[in-house]
C-alpha cells in the first residue's frame, strides 16, 4: 500500500519475520508507514537518512540488547518508544519505562491494539501552537526540541520523550492540581496499576533530574491521594 510521504512513519524491530510482517499489514492498513528490522544494526544504519515517529521495539534481540536499543531511541534521539515483547515479567516492564519507553505491549497481541496505541501516542503528541518548545523555570531551561534540560551553570541533562510528556503538562498547568485521572486522560493509556507505575517512574526521574531531595521535593509537589503540583514560575519561549 502507497502512503503519503507525510504519512506518520513507524519502524518495527523485531526477530520475528511474521510479527513483522504482521505489524506492518496492519499499520500501513491504518494509513502508516513502515520500515522493518530484523537485527538492530540494520535499524540503528537506517536511523542516520530516517526519522521515525514512533519505534516498536522487541527486547529479545539476536545482535543487541533490545533494552540498550530503547535507551539510546529515548535519550540519544528524544524518539517515542513502544517496546513489544514476550517478557510479561514486571522488572521488565519496570526497567523499560525507567530507559524511557513510553508504553510497554506484551506478547502475543492484536495487531488492533498495537496500531490503537501507536494512534494514541501520535495524537497526543500533537503539536500545541498555543506554547513554544523551551521553557524556563527556577534556575532550569527545558528544550522540547532537542529533549534537554540546562541548569544555570549550562550543565545540560537529557530527558527521555517520555519524560518530556509528563513534564511539558507539568509546565503548562503551574501551580494547579493535577489528578491521576486528569493525568491519564491527557497523556492516554489504559488508567490502573501499570499506568500509575509508569508516571512514578517518570516523576521521580525528573525529580533526579532536577538534583530535588525525594522526600521534599520543591517543584515537584505530590498532593497524596489527589495528584500532583508543580510549584515552579514558568515562562515560555
Amino acid at each position: 500500500m502507497t502512503h503519503s510521504a507525510d504519512a506518520p512513519l513507524v519502524t518495527i524491530l523485531d526477530d520475528e519475520p511474521a510479527i513483522r510482517t504482521m505489524l506492518a499489514n496492519a499499520l500501513e492498513e491504518a494509513g502508516y508507514r513502515t520500515m522493518t528490522f530484523g537485527r538492530a544494526v540494520e535499524f540503528e544504519a537506517a536511523l542516520s537518512v530516517a526519522s521515525p515517529d514512533i519505534c516498536l521495539v522487541d527486547l529479545s534481540l539476536p545482535d543487541k540488547d533490545g533494552l540498550t536499543v530503547v535507551h539510546q531511541l529515548a535519550l540519544e534521539r528524544g524518539a517515542r518508544v513502544i517496546i513489544i515483547s514476550g517478557r510479561a515479567e514486571v522488572r521488565d516492564r519496570v526497567t523499560g519505562l525507567e530507559l524511557g519507553a513510553d508504553d510497554y505491549i506484551i506478547k502475543p497481541f492484536d495487531p488492533s491494539e498495537v496500531v490503537a496505541r501507536v494512534r494514541a501516542h501520535l495524537r497526543r503528541n500533537a503539536p500545541v501552537e498555543t506554547k513554544g518548545n523551551r521553557a524556563s523555570f527556577d534556575g532550569w531551561v527545558a528544550d522540547f526540541d532537542r529533549y534537554m534540560l540546562c541548569d544555570n551553570a549550562g550543565e545540560e541533562i537529557p530527558f527521555s520523550h517520555a519524560e518530556g510528556e509528563v513534564l511539558r503538562l507539568f509546565l503548562e498547568r503551574p501551580k494547579r492540581l493535577i489528578s491521576r485521572h486528569a493525568m491519564q486522560e491527557t497523556l492516554g493509556g489504559a488508567a490502573g496499576e501499570s499506568f500509575d507505575r509508569a508516571m512514578d517512574v517518570r516523576i521521580s526521574r525528573l525529580r533526579t533530574k532536577f538534583r530535588e531531595d525525594p522526600k521534599n521535593p520543591k517543584l515537584i509537589k505530590t498532593i497524596y491521594g489527589a495528584g500532583y503540583i508543580f510549584l515552579g514560575d514558568v515562562s515560555w519561549n
